[in-house]
């Protein structure tokens, strides 16, 4: 319950992705952007959050990255996108050629 209610909190799936799809080490401005623009308050409180569940760690660079735990949560997630993109497809939903979560 405990991973679902952090995978759950808005936000974070994008985080996450974000992380994976850049392919390495990212900078906070740089992921923000990436992001949409959300706010820098509520960025930091979810690469917090991503940290202390040890999916996600700084650099000494002050850039961001994907633990090896954090890639192993995006692997384990493939067959949930696999599926969502069936279900979209059947909903007849635009976004059926989505690579990433919906922020929201």
């Amino acid at each position: 319950m405990a991973a679902l209610d952090l995978l759950g909190r808005r936000w974070i799936l994008r985080v996450i992705w974000e992380l994976h799809q850049h392919g390495g080490p990212i900078g906070f401005r740089d992921l923000q952007r990436r992001c949409d623009g959300m706010s820098s308050s509520v960025l930091s409180t979810r690469l917090t959050e991503l940290r202390e569940a040890g999916l996600a760690a700084p650099t000494p660079e002050s850039t961001w990255h994907l633990t090896p735990l954090g890639t192993d949560l995006v692997t384990a997630m493939g067959p949930l996108l696999d599926w969502s993109r069936v279900w979209a497809a059947q909903q007849g939903s635009p976004d059926t050629d989505a690579t990433g979560p919906n922020p929201s």
